[in-house]
């Protein structure tokens, strides 16, 4: 395998961990605390402009499988996040609205989702209750197959697999009753689909499609405001197990040195090394921001610039200026008849502002260009004003930077061979030792990939550290 580049800057002072994750995006975050937990000195690397973004900004769309032997539920007890941060995540019948020009759809429990296409017209009685309970089971079965999968090409996840019960009796991927669903439903699924996922222009697998949307049947969970989040769980926990992050504002360089792999930082008198490094940000973005600092790419990395990512707008309003009507998390489909993507597909987060209750922080992101710019912004900005009629003035506009390396935004599609239910591999050097957080390989599983990822290559990075 291609190796980094040595050092040459002997004279410099060598910092050393077990391990040092680049980047803070939610697998590497998952990976740090499991291998503190395992009694490892770890480092994680983050870029200073992402560390100063508004933490709700980088949070997942919604949050499922956080309770009842959930992906989430399991893996933040498996961590042992304390029982006081568990009980902050509060349930939240509604999971999301999806909204269309002659439609508002609560989206929560099988039944009330059921009652909800129907009495707008999209689905009678006889065909939607079938298929909802149809996706129901067969997300519970993906569910179980994702708890037992070694997600990596070694071992498995086999504690929580058995906390998982008696696997449920379902074959794979979307049920049967799926292709009877009536043509009026495809763009009310699809916006779903593309609210979820974190591909790029792939469409989700039939195992992946099946447990996206069957999840979101089950509820979703919350933090009662912006000032707790679950990236803010996870660093917590990092730290209170001894783990440390530091922040780079400028340029550096990925090195070996003595053997170990590791980080050089642009004007500092020190290296950062590990006795393994996890890459966790897009290869590509990593790739273009090296080329820019006339730093080497190193072999194992150099990759195409990502082409999307999900664009974000931070707006701030009084809490009386949103709807009464209107959830905590909605999906925006302007014209359901054209592709639902870009500007077309807008989600939307409200999250009660901390220490304020008459003030709230509106989080919309829509999949866009990674060259985007205000007019984007500008489209988005209005889809959120629509939705909240009386904001006027009272809808302030934060700045929201991009960052250049450390992007947890950006979509990105497998190999359709590499794509969730596939095994995908997470060493790519042996000496030194680097491993890479494949993303887009569960990227269609959504956020419950990202958490999937970041335990199962915790628990092979740990055990290959000893």
């Amino acid at each position: 395998m291609p190796e980094l580049p040595s050092s040459g800057r002997s004279h410099l002072r060598a910092r050393r961990w077990d391990a040092v994750v680049l980047g803070g995006a939610l697998p590497g975050l998952v990976t740090a605390a499991h291998l503190c937990l395992g009694g490892k000195r770890v480092l994680v690397v983050e870029e200073e402009r992402s560390t100063r973004a508004f933490d709700p900004v980088r949070e997942p769309f919604v949050l499922t499988g956080a309770a009842g032997g959930g992906v989430l539920g399991e893996v933040l007890r498996d961590l042992a996040v304390p029982l006081i941060d568990l009980r902050r995540l509060e349930p939240d019948p509604i999971t999301f609205q999806v909204v269309m020009p002659d439609a508002r759809l609560d989206v929560g429990a099988a039944a009330r989702t059921a009652e909800e296409l129907v009495g707008w017209g999209l689905a009678k009685p006889d065909t939607v209750q079938p298929l909802l309970r149809a996706l129901q089971r067969a997300a519970a079965a993906e569910h179980d197959a994702m708890l037992a999968s070694p997600v990596v090409r070694t071992g498995g996840l086999r504690r929580l697999g058995r906390s998982s019960g008696t696997p449920t009796r379902h074959a794979r991927g979307m049920p049967a009753e799926a292709a009877a669903a009536p043509p009026e439903l495809a763009p009310f699924f699809e916006a779903q689909l593309r609210a979820l996922s974190n591909l790029d222009t792939m469409d989700p697998g039939p195992e992946a499609r099946a447990r996206l949307l069957g999840a979101v049947l089950d509820g979703a969970h919350a933090f009662p405001s912006s000032e707790t989040t679950l990236r803010g769980l996870l660093r917590a926990r990092v730290r209170a197990l001894h783990g440390e992050f530091r922040a780079l504002p400028g340029g550096f360089e990925l090195i070996s040195a003595e053997g170990e792999p590791g980080i050089a930082p642009a004007r500092s008198t020190e290296l950062w090394l590990g006795r393994a490094l996890v890459v966790n940000a897009p290869f590509g973005t990593l790739t273009r921001f090296f080329r820019a600092n006339d730093a080497p790419v190193p072999a194992m990395l150099d990759a195409a610039e990502p082409r999307r990512r999900r664009r974000a707008m931070h707006l701030h309003t009084r809490a009386d200026v949103v709807p009464e009507g209107m959830a905590r998390r909605v999906i925006h489909v302007a014209d359901p008849a054209v592709p639902i993507d870009g500007a077309n597909a807008i989600s939307i987060s409200v999250h009660p502002a901390a220490g304020s209750s008459d003030a709230v922080d509106v989080v919309a992101t829509a999949a866009c260009d990674i060259a985007a710019g205000p007019a984007a912004d500008a489209a988005i900005e209005a889809t959120v004003r629509d939705l909240m009629p009386f904001s006027d003035e009272r809808l302030v506009s934060r700045p929201v930077e991009t960052p250049q390396w450390d992007d947890d935004a950006v979509l990105e599609d497998p190999p359709r061979a590499a794509a969730w239910p596939a095994d995908v591999e997470v060493r790519i050097s042996s000496r030194p030792p680097v491993y890479a957080l494949p993303r887009a390989a569960v990227a269609g599983l959504g956020v419950e990939g990202d958490i999937l990822l970041g335990w199962r290559a915790g628990e092979r990075i740990g055990a290959d550290l000893g």
